[in-house]
């Protein structure tokens, strides 16, 4: 018999924008025969006509009625359908505990009133019913992948647990009538993946039940077996089990007991589905919410943006004085300034210099680490006249002194350094080495060690080329210094121009600005390598001025 039935009783993933409420499931069951009638009527043909030779097999009809044989039922997302069971339990009201089991009541005695329930083997248990609680405790017992009943029930304890969970909740009276369904977007969800547990803390679930008693004996609990199990997480996720046949051979279920009867079971969505325009009108509701939430932070930032004027440059950087190691002395302190090249300016409140609170230094490795994280703020602007090759920028530098002070207010310089800003916007990390200017001798470094003070720099920029000199060469002969720590800055740029943003702009403008503002290091390099050119050139000039005239004609002669 498994030719013709489906294997396949694994769970399926789906997922709709549309509400689960909307969900409509046809579960057709239909009986197939009963294995010991058959084989009790094999051998009573048997029997009959040994004597001929020949066994002639007649058309097998059930003595059970039609009404019995076969059911279908649509069922909705959370709909009580009662069984047999349930029939007779709730008609007695004083079976009736919680206030679930008292609305039960008023529901079937309405059933009863009326012509009666609709449906005869098929049944459901909703979120709110006992079985749903206690379902990881039952074990369906499955054979080749085919369905079959199972006897074992809850223990007593199990049951009064579960009615002691759902002893305060309300259950609403739901129509009778429901309403036209529509469940769109139904594709499998291969990615979805959840362990066990965080799905059953939020799942909620129903389950479509069948009594599969003998025509007389419906309304007995193990004779109930679990057909269809639906699971929702109330985000579009939709877990059936097993799969809708989709066209596929129907389920086959096999029951327990002498008289084994099978039957077949087909599952199928029935969810009207959405009509063109009602598409087409989600669709652009959709686009309209996505729209909606894209403007939704423009709307909070606003569009009046402090542009500054056409062919200004406006930096602003927010830096962070992060920490200082590797330095001879504790109780450190930073003194710093800015400079700014030529064609820059800033506002007049702009303070350009600082200095950092006192910290102590702690062991970290091998170094002596001490943490300053003090920020600081500088707002530039660049601007230049002419828009000539030849004008190349230069960008602000952060010149810094790196002090030590202890109880005696005894200070002395532990080192000097700078840093020069980055050319291009985000954030930045940079450490700056630092030295020390020294003298000779041990008079120097016994002050230092007893009364303090040392040698400082009258400029600060002179631990780079100063920004005033004009000269050709800054010798630095008889300059002698000691290599000190070390000083890590945190940086975040950012650079705001109207050409950025001007399309209009032509293309010779924005090489310009970007040239202006981003090649910085290749501008660098550029001059570094014409500045060595002219110094060769000039180099050579010399030592051909230096040479005697009767050598440089003699030369001359041998080339021609």
């Amino acid at each position: 018999m498994s030719d013709w039935c489906n294997t396949d009783t694994g769970e399926a993933v789906y997922r709709s924008l549309d509400a689960i409420k909307n969900l409509r499931i046809k579960v057709h069951l239909e009986r197939v025969t009963t294995t010991a009638t058959l084989s009790m009527h094999f051998q009573q043909e048997v029997l009959t006509q040994q004597d001929g030779g020949a066994i002639e097999l007649k058309p097998l009809t059930s003595q059970a009625q039609s009404g019995d044989n076969e059911e279908q039922v649509v069922v909705g997302w959370q709909e009580k359908l009662f069984s047999q069971y349930e029939m007779e339990l709730f008609q007695n009201e004083a079976a009736c505990q919680t206030p679930l089991d008292r609305q039960y009541h008023k529901e079937v005695t309405a059933l009863n009133k009326a012509k009666g329930r609709q449906n005869n083997r098929i049944f459901t248990y909703t979120d709110y019913d006992r079985y749903t609680n206690y379902h990881p405790l039952q074990q369906l017992q499955q054979g080749n992948d085919l369905l079959t009943t199972t006897k074992s029930r809850p223990t007593f304890l199990a049951e009064r647990m579960a009615s002691v969970r759902h002893r305060r909740q309300d259950r609403r009276t739901m129509d009778s009538s429901f309403p036209k369904s529509k469940i769109i977007n139904w594709e499998p969800s291969e990615d979805f993946m959840r362990s066990s547990h965080e799905m059953n803390s939020v799942m909620q679930t129903m389950h479509i039940m069948a009594d599969l008693g003998p025509p007389g004996k419906l309304g007995q609990k193990e004779n109930e077996c679990l057909l269809v199990t639906v699971k929702t997480d109330g985000n579009g996720t939709i877990i059936v089990k097993p799969d809708f046949n989709k066209g596929k051979e129907p389920y086959r279920i096999t029951t327990e007991g002498t008289n084994k009867e099978v039957w077949r079971l087909t599952v199928d969505n029935v969810s009207a589905p959405m009509k063109t325009e009602e598409k087409e009108r989600e669709k652009h509701l959709y686009k309209d919410l996505l729209v909606r939430h894209k403007d939704f932070p423009n709307s909070l930032v606003g569009q009046d943006f402090e542009m500054p004027p056409p062919g200004i440059l406006r930096y602003l950087i927010n830096g962070e004085i992060v920490s200082a190691k590797g330095f001879e002395y504790d109780n450190l302190y930073i003194d710093y300034i800015m400079e700014l090249p030529n064609n820059w300016s800033s506002l007049p409140m702009q303070s350009h210099s600082g200095v950092t609170h006192t910290s102590r230094t702690k062991a970290l490795g091998k170094d002596n680490v001490a943490y300053f994280c003090c920020p600081f703020t500088f707002e530039a602007f660049y601007m230049t006249e002419k828009e000539s090759e030849e004008s190349v920028p230069h960008w602000p530098v952060l010149y810094f002194k790196v002090l030590s002070l202890d109880a005696w207010q005894r200070y002395r310089t532990e080192g000097y350094g700078y840093l020069l800003f980055p050319d291009t916007a985000g954030k930045h990390t940079q450490t700056c080495h630092t030295w020390r200017p020294v003298q000779t001798g041990t008079a120097s470094a016994m002050r230092r060690f007893f009364i303090g003070g040392s040698p400082e720099l009258e400029d600060h920029s002179y631990v780079r080329i100063p920004g005033h000199f004009k000269g050709e060469r800054l010798s630095r002969l008889g300059f002698s210094t000691e290599s000190s720590g070390s000083v890590t800055f945190n940086l975040h740029c950012i650079q705001q121009s109207k050409a950025f943003v001007d399309s209009a702009t032509s293309k010779r403008r924005r090489h310009y600005v970007a040239d202006h503002t981003q090649g910085f290091s290749h501008h660098d390099t550029l001059l570094s390598t014409m500045d060595a050119f002219q110094r060769a050139r000039r180099k050579m000039q010399e030592v051909r001025e230096s040479l005697p005239r009767d050598f440089i004609a003699s030369a001359s002669q041998l080339q021609i």
